[in-house]
């Protein structure tokens, strides 16, 4: 006697068109950022880092402080004779300095956002292509305000008057921040092109202290052999700290501030261009 068994017989189902569309796309998809607000994202994501890891900014509160009572104490009586006199000259130099060498640390941290794969998934999302770079800058400028202003009222405390007054302050410090995020980009350049976090920034520190030091932050370039004043003429540390302490000093010289502004345009042209083609190729 044989026995038949049944199997159930299973028909696949194919959803229509329609149905999987309305499934998918229940909601309207979001507009693309704009490139300002891609920007501005990303650095409120460098704020972030900062709020989370807040020894990162004991370069510019504590180091510039550092910077300022060093150098005061150590070269005013030397050379001017009288520390007071001697800080009304030093401080706006100080403060380009310090504000200048913070610049470097955007390259480290693009470097290692890059080893640690960021860049990777930020490259994949449907934002302006600059906007990490950009907004990393951003974020930067947070930290090039502070340096100044702890600087700044350091020098008070000391006995600092700019005879520029507050308006002479705020644009000195202004034209210092907008110098420091133009030559962000030669470092953020440095951050795509080599390997490694130290190789950053020791690059980084071989061109900065023969910018910072060999220049008229200390003293005046006449003082100097004229085979270094030629290098200390054409420095734009030396143009920098020039405009930076003539708007504080009221005595504004406009050529010095038309310098810096064109050198910043012309770094972030040459800089930013050769940025951007590293980092779409990296």
């Amino acid at each position: 006697m044989s026995t038949a068994t049944t199997e159930p017989t299973v028909s696949s189902y194919t959803p229509a068109a329609d149905s999987l569309a309305a499934v998918l796309d229940g909601a309207e998809r979001p507009p693309r950022p704009s490139a300002w607000s891609a920007a501005v994202t990303f650095g409120w994501r460098a704020m972030l880092k900062i709020k989370h890891v807040p020894e990162q900014m004991f370069d510019v509160t504590a180091f510039p402080i550092m910077m300022v009572l060093m150098f005061t104490y150590l070269f005013g009586g030397a050379l001017a004779g009288s520390v007071t006199e001697y800080l009304q000259y030093l401080l706006p130099g100080i403060m380009v300095t310090s504000v200048v060498m913070i610049t470097m640390y955007t390259g480290t941290g693009v470097n290692v956002d890059i080893e640690k794969g960021v860049f990777d998934r930020f490259r994949t999302l449907p934002i302006w292509r600059p906007a990490a770079l950009v907004g990393a800058l951003f974020g930067d400028v947070f930290r090039y305000v502070t340096a100044a202003t702890v600087i700044l009222v350091v020098g008070l405390i000391l006995g600092f008057r700019p005879q520029g007054g507050p308006t002479g302050v705020v644009l000195g410090i202004a034209l210092l921040v907008l110098f420091s995020f133009a030559f962000s980009w030669v470092w953020t350049m440095f951050g795509l092109l080599l390997r490694s976090e130290k190789s950053v920034m020791g690059v980084s520190m071989m061109v900065l202290f023969p910018l910072t030091f060999l220049s008229n932050v200390f003293v005046e370039p006449t003082t100097m052999p004229g085979w270094l004043r030629v290098f200390t003429e054409v420095n734009p540390v030396t143009h920098l700290v020039a405009a930076v302490r003539g708007l504080m000093q009221g005595r504004p010289d406009a050529g010095e501030i038309t310098w810096v502004l064109v050198a910043g345009a012309v770094i972030v042209a040459i800089f930013g261009t050769l940025t951007m083609r590293l980092y779409n190729r990296k």
